[in-house]
């Protein structure tokens, strides 16, 4: 078949169509991807000045950082414990205080978490699911990686269920939560109060043993995460431990807010 209808300007003796020389913006952008290609790689060149950037031992990892930054703050933490206990054990050699505000001192700092306490508890343990998890029950789709992981809400619900259910007082892995303390996640890493961490997750409360693990059972979140437990293998563990003592927190307590632009 012949195809010389779609060509304006053919004749109709069927010869080839007349070629005309037009500006086409096609080929200015097309020289215009060449040339900022060619601006990036110079720029790149200079920056590296000869070295290789992907594997250049100068340039510390961020998650290197991170896990510095972290011991750091450990090693801070057990500094100011020890100088904390100094001070009390000073302050009480003679403050000139009466028994009843010694009384009332020793149960605002119980209750700020900064003492130690000491009783029944359970640990629950969060863990990241196996990498190759396929979905166990029908009707589920197979998971997208966000489902194989622990997230901050997935924590958070634990702990917010556990002070719903009486607890006495909380340790996340190894560090006793107070008011103040914030429960946050990056990418599959706990962070709190200065340090990092990473899974399997472990929260343990001091209280009631069956009210624990009855606010536990009640929360909506948990029965959210339980669905995820069923059927892609998250991990979830609840173990009672007997009579334990929560440390008290030893870290700063120093509020941190924003201020306004002068």
């Amino acid at each position: 078949m012949s195809n010389s209808a779609d060509f304006p300007g053919t004749g109709s003796t069927g010869s080839a169509p007349s070629r005309r020389y037009r500006f086409r913006p096609v080929r200015v952008l097309t020289v215009g991807v060449f040339a900022l290609a060619g601006l990036i790689f110079f720029t790149s060149f200079n920056t590296a000045k000869g070295t290789n950037i992907r594997t250049d031992t100068s340039l510390l990892k961020l998650s290197d950082l991170i896990q510095e930054r972290s011991r750091k703050n450990g090693e801070l933490d057990e500094s100011n414990a020890t100088l904390r206990d100094d001070v009390e054990s000073l302050a009480e050699a003679d403050d000139g205080s009466t028994k009843a505000e010694d009384e009332k001192l020793a149960q605002l700092e119980k209750d700020a978490g900064t003492q130690a306490v000491k009783g029944k508890a359970i640990t629950v343990t969060l863990n990241d699911a196996p990498p190759n998890a396929t979905a166990k029950l029908p009707g589920y789709p197979e998971p997208q990686p966000d489902y194989l992981v622990i997230h901050q809400q997935d924590l958070q619900a634990v702990v917010n269920a556990l002070w719903q259910g009486g607890a006495r007082g909380i340790k996340v892995m190894d560090q006793r939560l107070i008011s103040t303390s914030a429960v946050r996640c990056v990418g599959n890493t706990l962070i709190l109060q200065g340090r990092v961490y990473s899974p399997p997750y472990k929260i343990q409360a001091v209280g009631d043993p069956e009210k624990l693990q009855q606010a536990l059972a009640d929360s909506p979140a948990i029965q959210n995460y339980m669905v995820y437990v069923n059927v892609y293998g998250l991990g979830w563990k609840v173990t009672e431990d007997g009579t334990v003592t929560l440390p008290g927190y030893s870290g700063t307590v120093d509020l941190h807010y924003a201020k306004p632009v002068e």
